[in-house]
């Protein structure tokens, strides 16, 4: 297991001293399903967004495994996983890609306002024919003299009722498979893009999610992130650092959960005895701690052969697979360790539930890990 530095402990309990603010009516905010604008002034404030982005555009230049180790940090601290998911779709839909693929004049134009957080990142994938399927999508940018002409809409798209900026996945080659698909940087400004109402959804309420539609947008071709034909490559890149960034934030909220529960099953009484010295109530937290443990060396683990240049898609995959399972079953022990108590909002544990029943979905469905793991096993 990785073991922190002075440097690295710090910038952890730096991130920690927010997460107090940030927590703060995260039940009552849920409740709501609404954006907190006022949260967002205080993630501005904290600098998580610039983590690991060149200090040349105001980030703080973080490696990968360190900006893990602060996020873990964020997780483990703010009760409020909206706020935490739409920070890493910010980052990782427009920062990333920006930063690794972008031109030096798209580079100098938006990352330093993505980095503060002046602007809200976004990237519309999913559609909703094709789900998970994104080859099999319908939306179309053709060239028309220095021009992409934007057709078509994307749904599911988080932070879109609130993104100033939009990394759009579309067509350019239609009968070009892999290599036909292009990202494109899109203004929330541009006429012709509409964003669709706010979404209602089952968890993570605080981060809102829309449809978007294309009539005719005019994209100038020096929007283009890469190259034309290149959106797989820069969407493979992206997809893992959502991944990383995304499920180490649920490790720690995992750890945190765990903590709740051991002091609980320590003081709670029940038959005159505390519930923890019940081997039901132990093995749920033995597989808590499990859960947590497996899920971290999975992902530091993976981060570490990513940054040495190997091949992950494995690894990403199973890492993927083993952190969303874990973090449900983690959430569904803690509610049962409560019992009546857990299944009341009042404590925050159902609503633990119902987020973590998205990370099963977002960044690849369960099913699908499984079924590109055995893929990679010649299945």
């Amino acid at each position: 297991m990785i073991e922190w530095n002075a440097d690295q402990i710090e910038l952890r309990a730096g991130i920690a001293q927010w997460c107090e603010a940030l927590s703060a009516n995260h039940v009552e905010r849920d409740e709501e399903g609404t954006f907190s604008w006022d949260k967002w002034k205080l993630v501005r404030e904290s600098g998580i967004l610039g983590l690991p982005f060149d200090e040349r555009f105001g980030g703080l230049g973080l490696d990968l495994v360190t900006t893990m180790g602060v996020l873990e940090a964020f997780g483990e601290g703010n009760r409020d996983a909206g706020v935490s998911f739409s920070v890493t779709t910010s980052m990782c839909s427009t920062g990333v890609p920006l930063e690794a693929f972008g031109s030096p004049e798209l580079k100098q134009r938006y990352l330093p306002r993505i980095l503060s957080g002046e602007l809200i990142g976004a990237h519309a994938i999913t559609e909703s024919e094709g789900g998970s399927d994104a080859l099999k999508m319908l939306t179309t940018a053709e060239r028309d003299g220095d021009d992409f002409v934007l057709r078509g809409s994307k749904t599911f798209v988080s932070n879109a009722p609130i993104a100033d900026v939009f990394v759009v996945y579309a067509k350019t080659h239609p009968s070009g498979g892999a290599l036909g698909v292009t990202a494109l940087l899109v203004d929330k400004s541009t006429p012709g893009l509409t964003v669709g109402k706010p979404m209602k959804k089952m968890g993570l309420r605080t981060s809102p999610l829309s449809e978007v539609f294309f009539d005719d947008c005019r994209i100038p071709a020096t929007q283009v992130i890469g190259r034309v034909g290149g959106g797989f490559l820069v969407l493979d890149h992206v997809m893992k650092r959502e991944i990383l960034f995304s499920f180490i934030i649920n490790v720690g909220e995992m750890q945190h959960r765990l903590d709740r529960c051991l002091a609980y099953a320590k003081q709670r009484m029940q038959f005159g005895k505390p519930i923890g010295s019940y081997q039901a109530i132990a093995n749920k937290l033995v597989d808590m701690r499990i859960g947590v443990e497996n899920s971290r060396r999975w992902l530091y683990d993976t981060a570490e052969r990513l940054a040495k240049g190997y091949k992950v898609t494995t690894e990403m995959a199973i890492a993927k697979l083993i952190t969303s399972e874990a973090n449900l079953a983690s959430s569904l022990a803690a509610v049962q360790i409560f019992g009546g108590h857990g299944y009341m909002a009042e404590t925050g544990l159902e609503k633990d539930v119902r987020n973590a029943v998205a990370g099963t979905i977002y960044s690849g469905t369960t099913e699908i890990q499984y079924n590109r793991v055995a893929s990679m096993m010649g299945l």
